[in-house]
């Protein structure tokens, strides 16, 4: 089902470039070969680099006017929306997603967040900073002035997962682009088309050469981004564990490093809470695109006085669920990526089992599905913060309910653990609630579900071992620029 103009070839300095070597991509809900795609190699990432370095010193993307870059990145999304039924197609066959999570948030979202991000690239780039006076050596007053001035970062490796990976992809090169940075874009392995159908989109729309590279590959093309001097910004996505690697790669040529890396995020139910509401969003907590969300909330914090409800109710949810291949438009919950994580998924639950957790529902392959990497929604009660199913990131649709009897004792476990990136809680008494969330060590709280969607405005990240750095709004933008300041003499 390959839709690409240019099979077989990465895109680098604006040219369309072969590759010696190929790789099979499978759909995950069926095995079947969607297609083979090119896998890059040492003289690829080098060129690739090559051109971006020389696209940023050399070219004129940096020093465009700024509605100018606007306009070109404009008609890059304009280019995309065109193919939207292609991209969500893709999206659907490659990431293993449903077709309403393709629509609505891995394509959807992406280009609402990718609009936005074009309209407040438009903010001033020159900050004049307050008049002052100063003594001086002639015991007098000299009165004094500047400027702070936000510049273009420079070459950006931007480095991308499997779960979401045209959300993130655009989500990095967009605002990049947009501050007057260069790219190289590095997609998954398991997911290289949602890549490279977008530097036919930058052909299309104009956008310089060197400005937008795609490179594929594996550990060694990933390797040679975070360590070449060239670059000056890592912008990565993935578990914490690679994210380490990444730092320690980086740290010898001191490069910015900005990290989304994994979580294990608590959704508090108060006793007050609309168990319906708090019950629906826990389901999605451990189910939106099988488990495959570092933001998801995958820890149930629940009350005990409603706790046996809480569960009953959630059992009953995801017991109806419709698991299956994501091409039919009914089913809800699609599969993992490979088996690698199905087998993953079914090793926590036999941790899980093993430390004395309570299996409610779920816990194997579903009936029926015995081709694709399909997973049964699991759920575990009678969790203890300190089990393992409660402390690492799965990956993979399960989710753990833990009892507490006190607010306090509720936000003391939701921040015991090394990660801090996502947080919900559900209650009646929404100032109760927003206290709390102040008290929450996590990146981001949504109160009773938050506003329904990811604002653009809302800047995205975590702490902790969940990374650092921010993506959207204007603090995104941010991430890709460097401040100068600049100062005269008034009188």
């Amino acid at each position: 089902m390959t839709i690409l103009l240019h099979p077989g070839k990465l895109y680098i300095g604006g040219e369309w470039l072969a590759s010696g070597q190929r790789e099979a991509i499978i759909n995950p809900a069926t095995e079947q070969v969607i297609g083979e795609a090119p896998v890059g190699g040492a003289a690829h990432v080098d060129a690739a680099i090559a051109a971006a370095h020389d696209a940023f010193h050399k070219g004129p993307w940096p020093r465009l006017a700024q509605r100018e870059r606007q306009a070109t990145v404009s008609a890059f999304l304009d280019a995309v929306e065109r193919r939207a039924g292609e991209i969500v197609q893709l999206i659907v066959a490659e990431a293993g997603s449903t077709q309403m999570l393709a629509q609505f948030l891995h394509y959807g979202i992406s280009m609402q967040h990718a609009r936005a991000a074009v309209e407040q690239s438009g903010r001033p780039a020159i900050t004049p900073l307050p008049v002052e006076t100063t003594p001086n050596a002639q015991g007098g007053l000299t009165l004094g002035a500047g400027v702070m001035a936000r510049e273009p970062v420079g070459v950006v490796a931007a480095i991308t997962p499997y779960n979401f990976p045209f959300f993130l992809n655009l989500g990095k090169i967009v605002p990049a682009m947009l501050t007057g940075c260069t790219v190289v874009l590095k997609p998954s392995p398991y997911t290289p088309f949602e890549a490279l159908i977008l530097g036919e989109m930058a052909e299309e729309a104009g956008i310089p050469a060197g400005v937008l590279n795609i490179v594929t590959g594996g550990v060694g093309v990933g390797e040679a981004l975070t360590t070449d001097k060239r670059v000056d910004l890592v912008s990565f996505t993935g578990s914490d564990k690679v994210g380490a690697l990444i730092q320690a790669q980086s740290a010898p040529t001191l490069k910015r490093v900005v990290m989304e890396l994994g979580g294990k995020s608590a959704l508090i139910v108060r006793p007050d809470a609309d168990l319906i509401q708090a019950a629906a969003s826990g389901v999605g907590g451990f189910t939106v695109h099988c488990g495959q969300g570092c933001a998801l909330l995958t820890r149930h914090l629940v009350h005990n006085s409603v706790k046996d409800q809480y569960v009953a109710t959630v059992k009953a949810m995801v017991e109806q669920m419709k698991v299956g291949d994501p091409a039919d438009p009914t089913v809800a919950m699609g599969p993992l990526i490979r088996e690698v994580a199905r087998k993953r998924t079914q090793d926590y639950v036999d941790v899980a089992l093993a430390e004395g957790a309570t299996l409610v529902t779920g816990g194997r392959r579903p009936d029926g599905l015995d081709r694709g990497f399909f997973y049964a929604p699991t759920l575990f009660a009678d969790v203890k913060n300190h089990h393992r199913i409660a402390q690492e990131e799965v990956f993979g649709p399960i989710g753990v309910v833990i009892g507490y009897d006190s607010d306090e004792e509720a936000i003391a476990i939701a921040n015991d653990t090394e990660f801090g990136l996502s947080g919900g809680i559900f209650s009646a008494d929404v100032g109760r609630a927003y206290d709390m969330a102040l008290q929450l060590r996590t990146g981001g709280v949504s109160i009773n579900g938050g506003g329904g969607r990811m604002s653009s405005h809302a800047p995205f990240g975590g702490i902790k071992r969940s990374g650092y750095g921010r993506e959207y709004g204007v603090e995104g933008l941010n991430e890709f620029t460097y401040i100068k300041t600049i100062s005269f003499k008034g009188g």
